[in-house]
């Protein structure tokens, strides 16, 4: 018998929480510079996602996607997700994207969709993992179909797709491409998304965007699993005590389902403070 599947989540949420804000005290205070990052509130978000035009293009990529073949509930972003973030690019016009945590590929295929009809598409998805490694094939252990080398190509994004295989921070400090949006979807543990999130803002294009997942408001359940990732509502948390210039805007609930019988996401944007 598995013990730990004994224990209930708000248990294992309040001991997590204590490590993770353990080792995030341990981590040297960061500077911000959010002069790049773009403004959004609420009602910019409505528009997007109840955008008609935007609505026709995702339908008609119906019949491709379903060749995605992509497992649910296996750490790669939920079906509602997916759809959020290939909004949120096409609403924003977005053309250059750095995605870190790029797993079995699932917002990576869509990142994809949503970039391919720019004019000049760019794509850096990076992972600790190869994630394309042809001998380990590690998407299989996760129920996918397809590597996510392979999922880009039956977008047709291969040109313009560049995987990397790297720490995040080795990847962003040392990284010298600017991007409209940055997706950060690594590693969730709180002591790294602090340090992540300074640098991405380095990286960002004026008006750029940055999208993280898996935050949780004062890290309570958003689903009925009762489950919470505690780090990146800590991280956000300690940047916004700090004093720095931005604020946390979840994207809530999204016209459309997600996991769990829901429609509540966890993605959130970091934008400039006091902007809605």
């Amino acid at each position: 018998m598995n013990l730990k599947r004994l224990i209930p989540h708000s248990v294992k949420t309040r001991y997590a929480i204590r490590k993770e804000s353990s080792q995030l005290k341990q981590v040297p205070k960061a500077t911000c510079d959010v002069g790049n990052l773009k403004t959004l509130t609420a009602a910019d978000l409505y528009q997007i996602f109840n955008s008609e035009t935007i609505t026709s293009d995702w339908n008609g990529l119906t019949p491709l996607r379903e060749e995605f073949k992509l497992p649910n509930l296996k750490g790669g972003v939920n079906p509602g997700d997916q759809r959020a973030i290939y909004h949120l690019l096409k609403g924003l016009e977005a053309q250059s994207v750095l995605e870190i945590g790029t797993h079995i590929g699932s917002s990576t295929a869509h990142i994809s969709l949503a970039l391919r009809d720019q004019p000049h598409p760019k794509l850096i998805t990076v992972d600790i993992k190869d994630v394309n490694d042809p001998h380990s094939k590690p998407w299989i252990a996760l129920n996918s179909q397809y590597s996510p080398k392979e999922l880009v190509d039956k977008v047709g994004g291969s040109a313009f797709v560049d995987f990397k295989v790297m720490p995040s921070l080795d990847f962003m400090r040392n990284c010298q491409d600017k991007f409209d949006f940055i997706f950060l979807d690594g590693d969730h543990r709180a002591f790294t998304v602090y340090q992540e999130i300074p640098v991405a803002l380095k990286l960002l294009n004026p008006g750029g965007v940055i999208l993280l997942h898996d935050h949780f408001p004062e890290n309570v359940p958003l689903w009925s699993d009762g489950k919470v990732s505690p780090g990146t509502f800590l991280a956000t948390q300690r940047l916004k005590n700090e004093g720095h210039s931005l604020d946390i805007l979840p994207l809530g609930e999204l016209p459309w389902g997600t996991k769990l019988n829901s429609n509540v996401t966890s993605l959130a944007l970091v934008t400039a403070a006091n902007s809605h």
